[in-house]
């Protein structure tokens, strides 16, 4: 059977939404196909049957326990996408399985069960404790079929508040884990409806839009307190061949390795004598907690959050520590890192000494354009073209080391004067 057949399907079983890729890419590999006529039975009572069976065709019933009768006789009649058996080779059957109809089965064999017990959704074999900062934080405990629940880890970046881009990249995680892995996202249009509280979970419910063969479209709302407070769609598309050009040019800047970590700026500025006083004990005093993401300013200055400036700005990114080998992970690190330092670039024009603002994300899209590695550097290229009517709009590029833009970015944001700032610290 065709492999990326096998790889699609699987996508679609709920018990399979908490694997990693790499998981899935095995047990499409490992699955053998078992045929049924009407009437079979498929596993007997008491036996101990061959593994996990995911009906890929046809129909099946669940029969001969007490459970079954007239009234919920449909809640066991088992369709495409459906699943039932257990992986452990000791473990008798409790009741028997009879085909319906011609029914055509994928098995996993007893032997692998430990594939679907994985550490986390983005890695089989390494605990999340022991993996970067910023794919701890994009893990998502699976509740049900389509829901998820995130949670702001106590050493995540949070500004008063949930942070925008760990809704970002948690709403993606969740809808990626509802799609099959040979569809990536390509695009994301995104909502920030209300602040969110960093003390309680969110939950994100996933809608599946669209499935077809080479696009899929889910959207997505995290929710708290009953309210929702984000929402996004996200298209998925699977690899083609096509046309394939770039007029988009990447700056001539300094290599990243040359570049202070903004943790070192930060340390230089507090005792440089070149800035203003007020700013270096505010900068001094302020409880900063370090970012999981690793930034270089292109164009390091003496500028502050006080000083006037273009409304454009450059600087290299990547995650700290090693990402594991999954390109939605990546992508969901992309879309969390880009709301990191994005909108409040539309305020360099209008800085001043003890300027307060209001800095909230509205809207943000992003369009994947090619495959990216988030653990290694990628130049994040930022515009703000206009502010009006208490909003800035800033847009965005993102090359990697050859030149590659690899992704495009809008941001809309409320930038209101005269009330309480979350804005990134340096």
């Amino acid at each position: 059977m065709d492999t990326e057949l096998v790889i699609e399907f699987l996508g679609n079983v709920p018990l399979l939404q908490r694997l990693p890729s790499s998981s899935l890419q095995k047990i499409a590999q490992l699955v053998k196909v078992k045929h049924y006529d009407r009437g079979d039975y498929v596993i007997r009572e008491g036996e101990t049957g061959d593994g996990i069976y995911f009906i890929w065709d046809g129909e099946a019933e669940v029969c001969g326990f007490n459970q079954v009768d007239d009234e919920n006789r449909l809640e066991f009649q088992l369709k495409q996408f459906d699943y039932f058996g257990h992986g452990l080779a000791t473990t008798l059957q409790p009741a028997e399985v009879i085909a319906l109809s011609k029914l055509t089965c994928l098995v996993l064999p007893h032997e692998h069960n430990n594939l679907l017990q994985p550490k986390s959704i983005w890695n089989a074999d390494k605990e999340r404790d022991t993996c970067p900062l910023v794919e701890h934080i994009l893990h998502l405990e699976p509740i049900e079929v389509n829901i998820f629940q995130g949670i702001t880890l106590p050493d995540a970046p949070k500004f008063g508040k949930v942070f925008g881009g760990q809704f970002l990249g948690q709403a993606l995680a969740a809808a990626s884990k509802t799609v099959d892995f040979l569809k990536i996202v390509h695009s994301v249009h995104a909502y920030f409806l209300l602040v969110g509280d960093f003390d309680i979970p969110i939950i994100y419910q996933v809608y599946r839009v669209r499935d077809g063969k080479s696009f899929a479209t889910r959207r997505v709302d995290a929710i708290q307190k009953g309210n929702v407070v984000f929402t996004l769609i996200a298209s998925f598309q699977k690899y083609e061949d096509g046309f394939d050009h770039q007029d988009a040019k990447m700056p001539n800047v300094p290599d990243p390795e040359t570049l202070l970590s903004m943790e070192d700026l930060r340390e230089m500025r507090k005792t440089d004598p070149r800035l203003p006083r007020t700013y270096r004990n505010k900068v001094a005093t302020a409880n900063f907690v370090p970012w999981p993401i690793e930034i270089r300013f292109c164009e390091p200055n003496n500028a502050t959050n006080q000083t006037k400036s273009p409304p454009s700005l450059k600087y290299w990114f990547r995650a700290k520590g090693k990402l594991s080998d999954d390109q939605a992970l990546h992508r969901c690190v992309a879309a969390y890192t880009s709301d990191l330092i994005f909108l409040t670039v539309s305020l360099n024009p209008h800085r001043k000494k003890d300027l307060s603002v209001t800095s909230v994300s509205l809207d943000h899209s992003m369009w994947f354009h090619r495959p990216l590695r988030a653990d290694d550097w990628i130049l994040f290229v930022i515009h703000s073209p206009a502010a009006h009517n208490a909003r800035g709009f800033v847009w965005g590029q993102m090359f990697n080391r050859k030149g590659e833009l690899v992704v495009s970015l809008t941001q809309e944001g409320l930038l209101r004067p005269g009330r309480r700032v979350f804005l990134p610290k340096l």
